[in-house]
């Protein structure tokens, strides 16, 4: 199993000091768009430049292409966006590095609309047995099925949100335990939980779970 890191970065919020750490830990970068933009101003240009093209910069599309980096143009009438595009080319190339994690970046805030549909896009994606590990510089998201071990501080807050109709958790070192409870989809019971120590473990016996692990 290759330890490469494939990165997708969107268009989303950026927070420019943040986002240069984030981008020195990906091998193989694809950006969505104007997520160009983003990796041009973080001295990270992309090794693919994905979708329509209507949010990168003339300067930044430039530099793109002085750097030799591939780009692939759709038209803007299309059934993807420009995001699912990005993630299907991510998808081959975890595919060919043996990889089953894909960092997505630049994927909260801005747009309600676009952030629900990349959460859609997080579910989708763990059914087929991939983790969209999404980050900002407030929180981390992912999606667990199964046992987790999670690594946090003390006093750290993670929220588990449930994706499914319902599903059914168990929670160790976490100041709310639960064992075999129920977390409803219209409910959101499982918010701000709290790292007792240094690592948590979360056990999703039934349904999908979403985690927000909140930066200390």
């Amino acid at each position: 199993m290759s330890n490469k890191k494939i990165g997708v970065l969107a268009n989303g919020l950026w927070d420019l000091e943040w986002g240069r750490k984030a981008l020195q830990e990906i091998d193989y970068l694809i950006c969505a768009d104007g997520g160009a933009n983003y990796a041009a101003l973080s001295s990270r240009l992309p090794d693919l430049l994905i979708g329509d093209l209507d949010s990168v910069s003339p300067d930044s599309y430039q530099q793109c292409l002085k750097a030799g980096c591939k780009i692939e143009r759709y038209p803007s009438e299309k059934d993807e966006t420009d995001l699912e595009l990005a993630l299907l080319r991510a998808e081959e190339k975890a595919r060919e590095l043996g990889v089953r994690e894909i960092r997505l970046l630049g994927a909260t805030g801005k747009r309600i609309d676009h952030f629900l549909g990349n959460v859609a896009l997080m579910l989708g994606y763990a059914r087929k047995g991939y983790r969209l590990y999404v980050a900002d510089s407030e929180q981390e998201l992912w999606i667990i099925h199964g046992r987790e071990e999670i690594r946090g501080t003390s006093g750290q807050q993670l929220s588990l949100i449930a994706l499914t109709e319902r599903a059914v958790v168990t929670t160790e070192g976490l100041y709310y335990p639960l064992n075999k409870g129920v977390l409803p989809q219209d409910s959101p019971r499982g918010i701000s939980n709290v790292f007792l120590g240094g690592k948590a473990v979360v056990e999703v016996h039934e349904g999908w779970v979403m985690a927000v692990m909140i930066n200390p």
